[in-house]
C-alpha cells in the first residue's frame, strides 16, 4: 500500500512528523503543488488528482490542515478505487478567523462526504479549528475522531518529532482497513 501525503499550506519541512514518517515509508509518494503558498483550491484538487493516477494500486492518504479540505473538495469530483483510507490531521475551519488568506475556493467540509473511509486527528488548542469545530465535521462525515489533548496545530511548531502516538494511530487505522477488505 501506497502512503501518499499531502501537506497544508506552505508544505511541511524536515521537521514536521510528516516529513518523518515520509522517510521511513517503504512505499510513499509526497504530493507537490505549483504553488505551496497562494493556493487555488481547482489548481490543488488537479495536482492531487493527477498525482493519485499515477499510483498503481492500493494507497492511503496522509492529509495535515489545509489538504485535509482537500481530500474532502476533490472527493466532490473525482474517485478512486484505490485509495482506501484518509488519515486527517487538524482539519482547519475556512471560515475560522486563522484560516490562511491565501487559500481560496475551499468550501465547508460540512458540504461534502469523504471519499474514503477516515479517522480524524484534533488537538484541542488548535488555533486553526476549534475541538467543537473538529466534532462536528467528524460527525458529519461519520468517522472517528480521536482528541490527542493540547498539541496546538499538530505540526513542527507542535515539537512533535517522530509523533509516535500519531503514527501508532496511523498503524491502526491502516490495520483496520486491511482487516475490512479481507
Amino acid at each position: 500500500m501506497t502512503q501518499v501525503f499531502l501537506a497544508g499550506i506552505g508544505n511541511s519541512g524536515p521537521t514536521h512528523w510528516q516529513s518523518h514518517w515520509f522517510g521511513a515509508a517503504e512505499r510513499a509518494h509526497w504530493v507537490e503543488h505549483s504553488d505551496w503558498d497562494n493556493v487555488a483550491c481547482a489548481t490543488w484538487i488537479a495536482e492531487l488528482d493527477a498525482a493519485l493516477r499515477s499510483i498503481k494500486g492500493p494507497k492511503v492518504l496522509i492529509a495535515h490542515s489545509l489538504a485535509c479540505l482537500l481530500v474532502a473538495e476533490w472527493g466532490k469530483q473525482h474517485s478512486d478505487p484505490d485509495v482506501l483510507g484518509a488519515f486527517l490531521v487538524s482539519v482547519p475551519d475556512p471560515s475560522g478567523p486563522q484560516f490562511p488568506k491565501e487559500a481560496v475556493g475551499f468550501s465547508s467540509p460540512l458540504e461534502s462526504r469523504l471519499p474514503a473511509p477516515a479517522i480524524m486527528v484534533a488537538s484541542a488548542n488548535d488555533p486553526y479549528g476549534s475541538l467543537p469545530y473538529a466534532q462536528r465535521v467528524a460527525a458529519h462525515w461519520g468517522i472517528e475522531l480521536v482528541n490527542i489533548g493540547e498539541k496546538g496545530h499538530i505540526n513542527a511548531k507542535s515539537e512533535l518529532g517522530e509523533w509516535k502516538e500519531g503514527k501508532h494511530l496511523f498503524d491502526h487505522f491502516v490495520g483496520s482497513l486491511r482487516n475490512s477488505r479481507g
